[in-house]
C-alpha cells in the first residue's frame, strides 16, 4: 500500500489478469470439459479418469480467489479518495463475493471424496455416489451464482467511483457500472427466470466481459493518473 499509484494499479492489473485466466480455466477447460450435463455417471467417470486436471482446476479456483482479493483492496485503496465510504462498502461486497466462492469450491473437491473409494463410503452404491458427486457439483455451480450477486453490487459501485474519479477514463466507469448490472441480471433471472437468462446470456456475457477485461487492460497497460490520483489523495486528507 506504501507503493506509488501507478504500481498500485499495475499489480491489480496483473491480479486480476490471472483472476479472469484461472477463472476462465478451471470453469471452461476443466468443468466444462469433465461434466456432462444430466449424466451423473459420465461426469463421474471423466472426473476420475482425469484426476490430475480435475486437481488442477481446484487450485487454479482457489489461486483465482487470492488474486480477486488483491485486486479487491487495491481498488478499494485507489478509489478511496473519490469517496472513502462507498470505495470501503464495495470492497466489503468484493470480499463477500470472494469468501462465498472459496466456500463453494467445496462442492469442486467433494467427488475427489465421494468417488475416492474410501471404506467409510461402502454402505453406498456406485450410482449413489455418482449421484451426490453430480449434486455438489451442481451446488458449486448455485454457491458461485449467489457469489455473483455480491461481484455485481461491486462491480456497479466501482464504476460509479470510477465515473467519478478524475485519474480514470469515465468510459471505464460505464462499463463497469454495466458489468455489474449484468452479473445481477444473470444472477436473479437464474433464480427467479432461468429461460429468460438463458435468452439473454450471450448479450449479459459480453457486458461484464467488456467491463471487466477493459478495466483489467486499463489497469495493466495504463495504470492510473499518478498526478491526478495525488491531487485527489491530497484534497481528501484536507
Amino acid at each position: 500500500m506504501g507503493a506509488s499509484p501507478l504500481l498500485r494499479a499495475r499489480i491489480a492489473g496483473v491480479c486480476y489478469f490471472i483472476s479472469i485466466v484461472l477463472g476462465i480455466y478451471a470453469e471452461a477447460v476443466v468443468r466444462g470439459h469433465l461434466i456432462v450435463s444430466g449424466d451423473a455417471a459420465a461426469t463421474a467417470r471423466n472426473i476420475m479418469a482425469s484426476e490430475s486436471l480435475y486437481r488442477l482446476g481446484f487450485a487454479a479456483d482457489l489461486i483465482g480467489i487470492a488474486a480477486y482479493i488483491v485486486v479487491t483492496l487495491l481498488l478499494y485503496d485507489l478509489l478511496k479518495p473519490v469517496n472513502a465510504r462507498l470505495s470501503l462498502l464495495a470492497a466489503f461486497f468484493g470480499l463477500c463475493g470472494n469468501a462465498i466462492v472459496a466456500a463453494s469450491t467445496l462442492g469442486h473437491i467433494a467427488p475427489m471424496l465421494l468417488l475416492g473409494g474410501g471404506r467409510y463410503l461402502a454402505t453406498f452404491s456406485p450410482a449413489q455416489l455418482q449421484a451426490m458427486a453430480y449434486l455438489s457439483l451442481r451446488l458449486h455451480g448455485q454457491g458461485y451464482l449467489i457469489a455473483l450477486v455480491f461481484f455485481g453490487f461491486y462491480c456497479a459501485i466501482v464504476g460509479y467511483l470510477i465515473f467519478r474519479s478524475t485519474f480514470f477514463p469515465r468510459t471505464l466507469g460505464v462499463l463497469m457500472t454495466l458489468a455489474g448490472v449484468c452479473w445481477l441480471i444473470t444472477t436473479f433471472g437464474n433464480f427467479i427466470a432461468p429461460a429468460f437468462a438463458d435468452a439473454v446470456s450471450t448479450f449479459t456475457s459480453l457486458g461484464t466481459l467488456a467491463g471487466e477485461g477493459s478495466l483489467m487492460l486499463w489497469l495493466l497497460v495504463m495504470g492510473v493518473n499518478a498526478k491526478k490520483w495525488n491531487e485527489a489523495a491530497s484534497a481528501a486528507t484536507g
